[in-house]
């Protein structure tokens, strides 16, 4: 039996997807939220962008199940001896790829798809005569004896069996996202014909074509990965496709854990700012000018290397390196928050300012109730939209700026995968004669697909949950025809 590990940002991501399950319990009970979540359920690039995000967050959250495997006891272990358990800290999403070759390194560099390595060595041969040539990979393309004539076929079987296997996936989620439409189907709903064939609200056949596209990608590669290194190897020999897998997570929990760190100072000096004003608005005001008159990426780097000093003096508190890399990603994250909630709060504050003035805010005063009370009761409620709207356009600027901050080397442990880490070893990859081009391709495939989902996610709630940017056409349609 294995040990399970509990990391900080563990126990925080999956405490995230228990309140999204709270919140989902919470719409189905509002109807005001559910008919907002409708219009976004409505929109077919925000849904369509919400499946791959979907397939993001599987990956996060299987690599945020770690564990630490059991060894088997000594030859000459007494009877009753505590068990011995490996020093290594591996993740559920290691243990899935262990089959394939994403966590079988090479010595150095080779191409996608390669047999052989990418640079040449000195070779002896039986006759002791030295040579320069291209060795074998250990791993990639081992079973092929004649790898000039044996690769594109063995590539392009794989590549259809794989793409076979997603789209027989594909195809049983169809069976069972019809069957259950159909199941469910009553007074005012449309057939499941009807769904497949675009006359829906939500628009259940883009997702489908979406998943299929992700479905076909998953399975193309998974299958090319069993004999071949599918997106070519680093310096140091590690799987790049691997290392792209393991960098969503580190994506995910800066996007995610920034986000929330920023949420309470920003939502309570901006409150506190715009109804109270006077004295308290005037010093709210001077911290967060304050705050944003120091160059952003100085002052996290200046907290980082005062972290950094920290975690050096107290190395006995981390057990493991796993634990080490990520209490300093958690500081990260939450240093990342504590300085960027100005804007957040500028924008709390004006709307603040106005809500104040409205009737019930004013008649709830007369009334006596309490600051507190008008607060949570009456403020907080109807500027929860702009507190949406903004953390999930925040989630794709935090995925770049920790790109940005580990190109600096100010980012995440060396030790952690992240996107700024691959793109950071790209940048002298890309100088070499011949040029090393994978490494950073997949890190920007990988970057702005999650980013680019996660802007057209944004958008569609940007639009239902902004009064002022809901769309005017279903009311102007009679005006239209009147006119006519």
């Amino acid at each position: 039996m294995p040990r399970f590990i509990f990391l900080w940002t563990d126990v925080a991501l999956f405490l995230m997807v228990l309140a999204v399950f709270a919140y989902i319990w919470r719409v189905r009970r509002s109807p005001a939220l559910r008919a907002t979540w409708s219009r976004v359920a409505g929109d077919r690039a925000a849904m369509c962008s919400a499946v791959l995000l979907m397939g993001f967050v599987s990956i996060g959250l299987l690599d945020s199940v770690h564990y630490q495997p059991r060894l088997p006891p000594a030859a000459n272990a007494p009877a009753g001896a505590p068990p011995i358990y490996a020093p290594a800290v591996r993740s559920l999403l290691d243990t899935l790829l262990a089959p394939s070759l994403l966590a079988k390194p090479e010595k150095t560099y080779s191409a996608p798809l390669a047999s052989y390595q990418f640079t040449k060595e000195s070779v002896v041969d039986a006759q002791g005569v030295v040579t320069r040539e291209f060795p074998r990979l250990v791993h990639g393309g081992a079973h092929l004896t004649d790898p000039a004539t044996q690769t594109v076929p063995d590539v392009l079987e794989r590549l259809i069996l794989g793409l076979l296997g997603g789209l027989v996936v594909a195809l049983l989620a169809a069976a069972l996202l019809t069957l259950w439409l159909a199941r469910r189907r009553g007074p005012g709903r449309v057939a499941p014909a009807q769904l497949w064939r675009g006359r829906s609200d939500v628009p259940w056949r883009a997702m489908w074509l979406t998943l299929l596209v992700l479905c076909l990608a998953v399975g193309g590669l998974g299958m090319l990965s069993t004999g071949y290194h599918v997106l070519g190897t680093d310096r140091t020999g590690n799987d790049v496709l691997w290392q792209a897998l393991k960098s969503v997570r580190t994506a995910l929990v800066i996007g995610t854990l920034t986000t929330l760190a920023m949420l309470p100072p920003a939502i309570g000096f901006g409150i506190a700012a715009g109804y109270f004003k006077g004295r308290v608005d005037d010093a709210i005001q001077y911290i967060y000018t304050t705050l944003t008159s120091i160059p952003g990426v100085l002052l996290v780097a200046a907290c980082i290397l005062m972290m950094q000093v920290y975690i050096d003096k107290h190395a006995a508190y981390f057990d493991t390196s796993a634990a080490r890399a990520d209490i300093r990603l958690f500081l990260l994250c939450m240093i990342l928050g504590l300085t960027g909630w100005s804007g957040l709060c500028r924008l709390l504050r004006a709307e603040t300012l106005k809500l104040r003035e409205q009737e019930y805010v004013q008649a709830a005063r007369a009334f006596g109730v309490s600051h507190w009370r008008i607060m949570m009761r009456h403020l907080l409620p109807n500027v929860m939209h702009i507190v949406l709207i903004t953390a999930v356009l925040e989630f794709s600027g935090l995925v770049l700026y920790e790109a940005v901050l580990s190109y600096l080397g100010i980012g995440v442990d060396p030790s952690m995968n992240s996107f700024g880490s691959m793109i950071d070893s790209a940048r002298f990859e890309m100088s070499r004669d011949p040029m090393i081009w994978w490494n950073l391709l997949s890190a920007f495939i990988f970057l702005v697909t999650l980013v680019l989902a996660a802007n057209l996610f944004a958008d569609g709630v940007r639009d239902a949950f902004d009064p002022r940017s809901r769309r005017l056409k279903p009311s102007l349609k009679p005006l239209a025809g009147g006119a006519r």
